[in-house]
């Protein structure tokens, strides 16, 4: 039998410390692999001794907490033996398991889905871990339909359990729905599915990977945009009700400036700064991605901003506009389009890809600046919200027809 080398040491997470307070995690070592794991206690960065990965013995608290740490190694080592005389593999993830009660022989769907959405819970944007839990409850209608149970052992996942899984998707019609779900949507259910799988694999809980010979298919979707034409009249359009003046302010904002709807609610006056040109941009981190934003501040949109400075409910808040939800917004946002005549589904999102196209791409913004001014880390994704609309194509070709018959006249 392979000698094992085995490590258990405890560690603060200094990446999430806050006010000088550090979570403890228990290391696992084997043979050189590790894995950690929370042991739900934390402790001042400055009360805890990083040699001997301890409590600095200082005060009665901090003894009590070295017991509980001691505990926690004994019962790790006791994990490690019952692994050793169950003449199991033993590795750093599989002692974690063990502690934690989570044999690979009764690892079900619904407990790696449990476990999955209560430990990403701090790594998780709450709009991704929502649509776990959205997903979370199709496997279960699913598992009661389709298989007559509450849950299903992940031993028991094979290549036939997912084809079931997305016919189901695609048949199944939602009470408040009058169509079934769209490729893409069926797709995204599969998708979280194919994560959580993967993580099951990784935690050494499945050995087999019952998605290796399965295909997802996502259709290219047409990403949706204003005409100049319709911004204008969007744009010169006056709302005698507050609330829908107030969105409009807000979609056109948007139209100039590409952020999405969590960003701009989340500006304040402290985003506003000084750019290169000595002119004013706004600066901000994209809530989705946390990837830096620099915008220079159109006309339009510093008009919007001092319309909204003496705002109370904005001031109050330490934002530049007054909290709206999301679902308020793209909801009144249907009137807009309903009175402005525009025949087309109208959301804040909306508002950013026009930004792309309509108010930059087409006046000639290099798509490398776009991308920038997106927050895009990869210009491909740029291409796929920015299209070529066919104005701009036409200004183009007039331009080389210019070039080439100058060029003849010569």
């Amino acid at each position: 039998m392979e000698k094992v080398t085995l490590g258990i040491h405890f560690v603060l997470r200094s990446s999430k410390t806050i006010s000088g307070i550090a979570p403890i995690y228990a290391r696992i070592t084997v043979n050189s692999k590790r894995c950690e794991i929370s042991i739900k206690r934390k402790i001042q960065v400055e009360s805890w001794n990083i040699g001997k990965g301890m409590a600095k013995p200082s005060s009665s608290e901090n003894k009590q907490l070295n017991s509980y740490l001691e505990q926690i190694r004994k019962m790790m080592v006791q994990s490690y033996q019952d692994l050793v005389l169950g003449k199991q593999v033993i590795t750093a993830e599989a002692i974690k398991n063990k502690f934690l009660g989570l044999d690979i022989s009764d690892m079900t769907l619904c407990k790696l889905i449990e476990y999955h959405n209560t430990n990403c819970k701090e790594t998780l944007k709450w709009g991704t871990l929502k649509n776990y839990f959205t997903t979370k409850k199709y496997i279960e209608l699913f598992l009661k339909e389709k298989h007559r149970t509450t849950d299903i052992y992940l031993t028991s996942l094979n290549y036939k359990f997912l084809i079931d899984f997305e016919y189901f998707l695609r048949k199944y019609t939602p009470d408040d729905f009058h169509t079934s779900m769209g490729n893409n949507t069926v797709m995204k259910h599969i998708e979280r599915l194919r994560k959580l799988i993967k993580m099951a694999i990784r935690y050494e809980w499945l050995e087999k990977d019952p998605f290796i010979s399965f295909q997802q298919k996502f259709h290219r979707v047409e990403r949706g945009f204003l005409s100049e034409e319709e911004l204008k009249r969007i744009e010169e359009k006056e709302f005698s009700i507050p609330r829908l003046q107030y969105v409009k302010d807000l979609f056109v904002f948007g139209c100039y400036t590409g952020l999405a709807y969590i960003d701009v609610m989340q500006l304040s006056s402290g985003n506003i700064q000084i750019g290169i040109d000595k002119q004013y941009w706004l600066f901000t981190n994209r809530e989705k991605t946390d990837n830096p934003v620099r915008i220079p501040i159109l006309p339009v949109a510093m008009d919007i901003i001092n319309k909204y400075k003496s705002d109370m409910k904005a001031i109050v808040q330490n934002r530049l506009f007054p909290n709206i939800s999301n679902q308020k917004l793209n909801s009144y946002l249907k009137e807009i389009a309903d009175l402005c005549q525009i025949n087309k589904n109208l959301t804040f999102h909306l508002a950013r890809h026009t930004f792309a196209t309509t108010v930059t791409l087409t006046n000639g913004v290099p798509i490398e600046s776009v991308s920038k001014m997106l927050g895009h880390s990869k210009i491909s994704t740029t291409q796929i919200y920015a299209k070529v609309i066919e104005k701009k194509l036409g200004e183009d070709m007039e331009k080389l027809k210019k070039r080439l018959s100058e060029k003849q006249v010569v």
